[in-house]
């Protein structure tokens, strides 16, 4: 059986609508059809790739891993035979935020140098995976644990973490912070894409409640206003200054690993290139720790 661009275009439909019914009218064609067409693409791969247990839909773990494939796939092929996009194919580097921190300027600098015929645009996305299971961009700069569903990445170093105060909080004199100075305040939490959660707490030592936020701007705010405090790394002090807010060094809390991942198979061919060039061209900062050898 011939597999064609219908059967990702079906597929991703259905994972992004969560039901056969409102995907059938995003593409419109039949239910029925949208469902024969899901079939034969699952006895093609030879596995499940939606649980139809339920009214809503969920994808199994293979459909969660096939879903980053099936979206990179079809966006470059969609980009193949788009006119307006004949000429240079840039990479696209996904982030949720702060990039590569102070090393973002010169990173896509020399890389303009260097690949003239093949530009680095940085897109940011408010999501876990930086717009990645979408298919929106090539690879992604993420921190923290990276998903293994068709997910590859490589580690490229480590940043310290910072609190993040209110200029009117009391600890913001304070020079340093240890996680027990943080300890029956309110947390600020990017429950999107943020890389704090109360694990990083000893039970006996928690803060004292969660306040949610879904960005970094709405965070930042947040904090500024006194509602509490964030943690976050040595990058998000360097991108984001801002009015009311201080960032003080966290001492007795790990280091976040700062990855660049990317599907497979990658949407772009130079992905495992731009990973060493990233590497040679963000030297560790001294606020950074170089990655143990893997």
């Amino acid at each position: 059986m011939t597999m064609e661009l219908r059967h990702l275009r079906a597929f991703l439909a259905i994972a992004e609508e969560g039901t056969v019914t409102h995907a059938a009218a995003r593409l419109g064609i039949g239910q029925p059809a949208l469902s024969r067409t899901l079939k034969a693409l699952e006895n093609h791969l030879g596995v499940r790739l939606v649980d139809r247990s339920t009214h809503h839909l969920r994808l199994t773990d293979a459909g969660k891993s096939f879903r980053i494939r099936a979206a990179a796939a079809l966006n470059a092929a969609e980009a193949a035979f788009d006119p307006a996009r004949v000429g240079p194919w840039p990479v696209r580097l996904g982030h949720a935020w702060s990039a590569l921190g102070r090393h973002t300027a010169t990173v896509l600098h020399r890389w303009r140098q260097l690949h003239p015929q093949m530009p680095l645009q940085l897109l940011r996305t408010d999501d876990s995976l930086a717009g990645l299971a979408e298919g929106r961009v090539d690879a992604v700069i993420l921190r923290g644990p990276v998903p293994a569903n068709g997910i590859h990445h490589t580690v490229l170093f480590q940043e310290k973490r910072n609190a993040t105060l209110s200029l009117h909080s009391d600890l913001a004199e304070r020079m340093e912070i240890t996680l027990a100075d943080l300890a029956g305040r309110t947390l600020i939490m990017n429950t999107v894409s943020g890389t704090t959660s109360l694990q990083l707490w000893p039970t006996e030592q928690q803060p004292s409640g969660i306040a949610e936020v879904g960005n970094t701007d709405d965070w930042l705010a947040a904090i500024a206003a006194d509602q509490g405090f964030g943690v976050t790394t040595t990058a998000t002090a360097d991108v984001y200054p801002y009015p009311g807010v201080t960032y003080r060094p966290l001492t007795d809390a790990p280091p976040v690993p700062v990855s660049l991942a990317w599907s497979d198979p990658p949407g772009h061919p130079a992905v495992a290139d731009l990973a060493a060039f990233i590497r040679e061209t963000a030297d560790p900062p001294p606020d950074a720790i170089a990655p143990r050898h893997r």
